[in-house]
């Protein structure tokens, strides 16, 4: 599918490759007895899953209906993402039988967990319209050695008690399925401010060497500024640069031309900047 970052495109209703390969995965385990061998999907946590694969055995005399059953859930999906996802594809082949599986009580807990999570956007700004407020990514899921599986989560808000409270909504599901739960630092929000001095100065900066209006805009990624701010509380900061698409995906581009654009806007901004009084 297209991926995409978890903070600039998450509202954009694109398919996870972890959550659609897990409903179907469920699907088949109500019907038949399923065992679970191997799972992996999705790869960076703050790029929603563009692709996922299991390897699952059944009996024997299961194999007509999972087949079946692709056929109509590949369907459901197409029909379900048909503007977000035109190049959905689900694939489903035999393979040669593993020696091993997870025993069917932890993938019953797993799968169950899962579907449990959240994913997407959670909440949208109230202050400034459009804008994504709170979101959950369920970034990737990884089997390692022994069976040993870390799924990975990533929750993004401009409020920092929703995003406390959306990681502990993901946190309870997971517990509830017997998984040992951490969290890593994460990183501080940045308040868009619209007086800002900086934001004035890029803006008519821009406006005279491009004779376009900007369009200034706040958005639902991490950025670096954060950090910054967190530290250093009397900074004023804009964020701006070239043109990306496509960010954490591997369609990832950058537009050449803006990178000239953006470096003689820099300039002029320094240049411009006002005199400490």
């Amino acid at each position: 599918m297209k991926g995409g970052h978890s903070g600039g495109d998450i509202h954009l209703g694109r398919g996870n490759a972890n959550k659609i390969l897990n409903r179907y995965l469920n699907r088949i385990a109500a019907k038949h007895d399923l065992y679970l061998c191997e799972i992996h999907g999705g790869n960076l946590r703050n790029a929603i899953p563009r692709e996922a694969y299991a390897i699952c055995a059944v009996p024997e005399d299961a194999k007509h209906d999972v087949r079946t059953e692709v056929n109509i859930f590949a369907s459901e999906i197409e029909n379900e993402l048909a503007v977000t996802e035109p190049d959905l594809k689900l694939v489903l082949e035999s393979e040669s039988p593993r020696e091993k599986a997870i025993d069917q009580d932890t993938t019953a807990r797993l799968l169950k967990a899962l579907y449990a999570v959240p994913h997407g956007v959670n909440a949208m700004s109230q202050d400034i319209p459009g804008l994504v407020e709170t979101s959950t990514n369920l970034a990737s899921i990884k089997m390692k050695p022994n069976h040993v599986i870390r799924i990975e989560t990533s929750q993004r808000s401009s409020i920092l008690s929703s995003r406390d409270d959306m990681a502990n909504t993901v946190r309870a599901a997971f517990q509830l399925a017997g998984a040992t739960v951490t969290f890593g630092d994460g990183y501080p929000g940045w308040k868009p401010n619209p007086h800002s001095a900086i934001l004035q100065v890029a803006s008519e900066s821009y406006k005279r060497l491009f004779n376009v209006e900007p369009l200034v805009k706040a958005i639902h990624a991490g950025l670096e500024c954060g950090l910054f701010l967190d530290k250093y509380p009397h900074l004023d900061m804009v964020s701006f640069g070239p043109t990306m698409t496509g960010v954490h995906s591997p369609d990832e581009r950058m537009l050449i031309p803006t990178v000239d654009k953006f470096w003689k806007h820099l300039l002029d901004i320094l240049a411009h900047i006002p005199a400490k009084k």
